[in-house]
């Protein structure tokens, strides 16, 4: 595979990766909800903390719990829906609402296909009831209907797919007496006849799949402890690259992470098996099957980098410890209760790439060894101080074993200290207040590692390039959005605009330089002036003008910075 292939698949998986984070956003918020309601609303631990006046059955507090705990967990039944609209808002290259509600109506309509095809085919029963001959745990229920087990994977396709009619037909033109539904319109209308055939296609593809997800997990678990290395090593590896989010979530939401029979439902996915242990008033501990793919970087995030932290301070130069102390005071505390370690990771990522990988190795390792202890301490986004004390001291340490963390946490900062103090001396490395007196002391970040990489990448290139090779752009003149742009007194005078059924919608700043007869020029029947506000009327055309009228300003406003 060519050179600029491989770099645009690239750019497609960690552009789908960033429009995971979103929806991965939402979980520390609903985690803490699940968390303390569900913890408050157990009454074995209600008793346990002689909470029974103040949390008892039917009082208040147990009410307010109660809710919070179902509001929490809708969060986490739901994600499929939050993954498809993410996806599609992340994908879109523009109009992005449009893409947002073609997402939530292909979602929609791809399950309530696939639930039709079950009727037919008699796995499901007119009272909602599963034939004999379904296999327990393969048909569940999204938003309320009766479909198959697809997890976020349904989600991630229908997201992907509605992407990729979006943006091949936001801006199509069709002919004048369907002109109406055209541009953004067109999108849901396409989406909508393209999820039937996507719900149809998973009806059929998607049981064998399942199988080998499933068959898949199966490995992993059986593999052990060499699996749960692997996976360790692979969260950390992928971090630089954004990928992180694509691998492990699949093991969190799917078969690939294990399935649990919980209260009578089957649960697949890591995350998904502990929240759901959670909920329940039944659990005496946490499943390590489940926990075995999150618990392992609370060593990382709350001992090993605080460690690293601690030598890159110590190694500093005596007359910068002032300023570099303060920097990694912030970013070993955020680190410590967050679990968000970008600034210390990115940092020796940035000045010694090999000790990255000596991190990726000690992260498996600290998956490894959860495994073994049997500690059991879940989390919703980043292993920090807030998740360990809410899914692990909260819930008790018959759960969780959440004391055997402790030694583990210690050991690591010790094992991290001394071995980052080494290899930044005995290399000379220019950790954070090792630099030159004359250069800036700062903490890296992903943005600086890609900025370093695009630099040697077009060294590299420009050396390779032939002397009259000419400079590309991608900006090219249409003349009737010139005309439009210079009829509405030029790009600096106007604001973003919109549209309804027939006209161009938008605020100008001065009203005197609109030129009505310029408009005209461009297909216009009309223009509505009121105050500073303008309508420009061009029919149900105006549904392909506007996004390309939109797209052209932006390129334009790009071309002359």
């Amino acid at each position: 595979m060519s050179s600029p292939n491989k770099h645009k698949i690239l750019t497609v998986i960690q552009t789908i990766g960033r429009s995971f984070f979103l929806p991965i956003s939402i979980l520390p918020v609903a985690g803490l909800l699940l968390g303390i309601g569900a913890s408050f609303s157990n009454m074995a631990t209600v008793q346990q903390y002689g909470l029974e006046t103040l949390m008892g059955s039917g009082t208040l507090l147990n009410h307010i719990f109660i809710l919070m705990s179902t509001v929490g967990n809708a969060v986490f039944a739901n994600l499929p829906l939050l993954f498809a609209l993410a996806i599609a808002m992340g994908m879109a290259k523009d109009e992005k609402a449009v893409a947002v509600l073609s997402a939530a109506l292909a979602f929609i309509l791809t399950h309530v296909t696939i639930h039709q095809l079950l009727l037919f085919s008699g796995q499901v029963l007119p009272d909602g009831a599963l034939a004999d001959t379904v296999i327990k745990g393969t048909i569940g229920t999204t938003l309320g209907i009766q479909t198959l087990e697809m997890g976020i994977f349904g989600g991630i396709l229908v997201g992907l797919m509605v992407a990729l009619l979006h943006n091949r037909f936001y801006r199509i033109e069709l002919p004048a007496v369907f002109s109406f539904f055209g541009g953004v319109r067109f999108v849901p209308i396409i989406c909508t006849l393209a999820a039937i055939v996507l719900g149809a296609v998973c009806y059929f593809v998607w049981p064998p799949i399942q199988r080998l997800i499933l068959a898949s997990g199966l490995l992993v678990v059986k593999t052990g402890y060499y699996g749960t290395f692997i996976f360790g090593f692979m969260e950390r590896a992928l971090i630089p690259f954004g990928l992180h989010h694509v691998f492990y979530m699949p093991f969190w939401q799917s078969g690939l992470g294990g399935a649990m029979n919980i209260d009578g439902t089957m649960v697949y996915g890591a995350q998904n098996i502990f929240f759901a242990q959670l909920a329940s008033h039944n659990t005496q501990h946490f499943a390590i099957e489940a926990a075995r793919f999150m618990t392992g970087k609370y060593a990382i995030m709350m001992g090993g980098l605080m460690g690293a932290a601690l030598a890159m301070y110590n190694t500093a130069k005596t007359t910068k410890r002032k300023v570099v102390g303060g920097l990694l005071l912030s970013a070993a505390l955020t680190s410590f209760l967050t679990g968000i370690t970008e600034p210390i990771e990115f940092t020796f990522l940035f000045v010694a790439p090999v000790l990255y990988i000596v991190h990726c190795a000690l992260a498996g390792i600290s998956f490894v060894l959860m495994h073994l202890l049997h500690i059991t301490i879940g989390t919703t986004f980043s292993c920090g101080l807030i998740d360990f004390m809410l899914y692990g001291v909260l819930q008790g340490n018959d759960k969780t074993n959440w004391v055997r963390l402790l030694p583990v946490l210690a050991v690591y900062f010790v094992v991290y200290y001394y071995l980052f103090k080494f290899v930044i001396v005995k290399w000379n490395l220019p950790t954070p207040g090792r630099e030159a007196d004359d250069q800036e002391t700062k903490l890296y970040t992903k943005e600086d590692y890609e900025a370093k990489k695009q630099a040697a990448q077009q060294k590299a290139a420009t050396q390779t390039a032939s002397p009259a090779a000419a400079p590309e752009t991608s900006f090219e003149r249409d003349e009737q959005m010139e005309n439009i742009l210079a009829g509405l007194g030029g790009l600096d005078n106007m604001e973003n605009p919109e549209c309804c059924a027939t006209r161009l919608r938008l605020n100008v700043k001065d009203s005197t330089k609109v030129n009505k007869a310029l408009l005209k020029t461009t297909g216009a029947v009309g223009v509505i002036i009121n105050g500073n506000a303008i309508q420009v009327v061009y029919g149900p055309v105006v549904s392909t003008i506007k996004p390309k009228l939109q797209e052209y300003m932006n390129k334009k406003r790009a071309a002359a910075k």
